[in-house]
């Protein structure tokens, strides 16, 4: 027993001192210190299942930027009209246990038609979420994004005031001990997830027809009866879940992003970066979002939209899409870096 406490002791300072990796490699027998075999692999097995669960643990910096359509040219600081709102788009960002949330909405314009201030109705989406998840009203797992959505659109249902509107959603949560990323996306706005300088995933846009995306509703105009405003429910979100690397970026945006950069521009601009510090995610953030709101008032510029337009419905149309732009940019990073 004594024999196995010191050996217990000599591979805990090997760890500690990197030198375990090397006895490995060198396939350093056990048998030197006089075990049996049997022995000799619960010992082994047992340090592999160690050096399993020393998996660095990450974090994710978290940076966000944004404009309204409605103050153009805009200035070089993000134009938010209230806390966690761009002209009708509505963002948020929460944390609970160990999970890391971030948020986007994006009120239907076409509400202003009947009366209605479309920002009213993502901002309170977004909100509600943050306040559940605050309160640890929902369960970890890689449901959480739509379960949060799914209560917070239930709890606007059965509210004695209700508030009338439509909006997108685009909500991910990043499990740090697992180091996965849990979303639920339910219309145009999105997310992608970029791993040295490429695209390795992003989400899908669900559309009824074009421009026509899928979108929360909350109606007593008879609007959605009459067909003119859609209505969808929330478990319609498209959910996933995708392991996480150090350095990966996390960006998740309303369709003002998605509408007028196409994603060789959005790498071009997040090739800049100099490092994945605080600021520079910001100003990535920020750049994206300066350089999607420019463009979508640029009436010679062959957006993503427009192309989009003439391949989907054959119109001939130039220009960016003026649109609210929301940039909700993270990086992952080990949580032992502080910077």
């Amino acid at each position: 027993m004594q024999a196995i406490v010191n050996y217990g002791r000599f591979i805990s300072r090997a760890l500690i001192s990197g030198i375990y990796g090397e006895i490995q490699n060198r396939d350093f027998s056990l048998s030197l210190f006089g075990f049996s075999p049997f022995l000799a692999s619960r010992i082994n097995a047992n340090n592999r299942s160690i050096a399993e669960t020393a998996k660095v643990e990450l974090k994710l910096v978290i940076a966000q930027s944004g404009f309204s359509k409605n103050v153009y040219p805009p200035s070089r600081q993000p134009q938010l009209t209230r806390p966690g709102l761009y002209g009708d788009d509505a963002w948020f960002l929460a944390e609970w246990n160990n999970l890391d949330f971030l948020g986007v909405a994006d009120g239907v314009g076409g509400w202003r038609s009947y009366g209605v201030d479309p920002s009213k109705f993502s901002r309170s989406l977004m909100s509600t979420c943050e306040r559940l998840i605050r309160e640890g009203k929902i369960t970890v797992g890689p449901n959480a994004p739509k379960e949060v959505l799914s209560r917070a659109y239930e709890e606007m249902q059965k509210s004695k005031v209700h508030i009338i509107g439509s909006s997108t959603a685009c909500i991910v949560a990043f499990h740090r001990e697992k180091n996965t990323l849990y979303t639920a996306n339910l219309g145009d706005s999105g997310f992608a997830i970029i791993r040295n300088n490429r695209f390795v995933h992003r989400s899908r846009e669900q559309q009824h027809y074009f421009n026509s995306p899928f979108q929360l509703t909350i109606d007593s105009s008879g609007a959605v009866e009459n067909g003119q405003i859609f209505g969808d429910s929330p478990e319609l979100a498209e959910s996933g879940a995708f392991d996480l690397e150090e350095g990966d970026l996390v960006l998740v945006a309303s369709d003002g992003l998605w509408d007028n950069l196409t994603e060789k521009m959005i790498l071009n601009e997040l090739a800049r970066l100099k490092d994945r510090s605080e600021s520079s995610i910001q100003r990535a953030a920020h750049l994206l979002a300066s350089r999607a709101i420019q463009l979508g008032f640029d009436p010679d510029y062959m957006s993503p939209f427009a192309i989009a337009a003439k391949r989907v419905v054959g119109e001939e149309v130039r220009g960016g899409k003026p649109d609210d732009v929301t940039v909700l940019l993270a990086s992952v990073a080990s949580s032992c870096n502080t910077t």
